[in-house]
């Protein structure tokens, strides 16, 4: 006969809770944000928490924080204790994402085109 009472819920604050054992870096946060990406610099080892092997199998190419997040169907704030874990064994790489384009002002293309039409 089985025991009744509550099943531990695979998505529940409990298992987030084990993930991260217990932690909340919040200077983690200062170093990822959601558009840092992501590159393994090694393979995942038989001994590695899933999570983290799962984090290095997905990044051989670059990943956004938010894209391992929703990979891995995790919290960004359980993904960023995750990733400085990773960051201080130096198995993975943080590169800052990529920077807004600069747009030309508007002024100066209406009298590229104004000088061009003249010609």
């Amino acid at each position: 006969m089985r025991a009744t009472g509550p099943e531990w819920d695979a998505g529940g604050p409990e298992r987030l809770y084990v993930l991260t054992r217990g932690r909340s870096l919040r200077a983690e946060r200062m170093t990822f944000d959601l558009v840092t990406l992501i590159v393994a610099r090694s393979e995942p080892t038989p001994t590695m928490q899933p999570e983290h092997a799962a984090i290095l199998r997905i990044c051989g190419s670059p990943l956004s924080v938010a894209e391992i997040s929703a990979h891995l169907r995790l919290p960004v704030s359980v993904v960023t204790v995750l990733l400085a874990d990773l960051l201080a064994e130096r198995r993975i790489e943080a590169r800052a994402g990529v920077p807004k384009a600069i747009l030309p002002d508007i002024a100066l293309l209406e009298a590229v085109i104004n000088g061009l039409q003249k010609l």
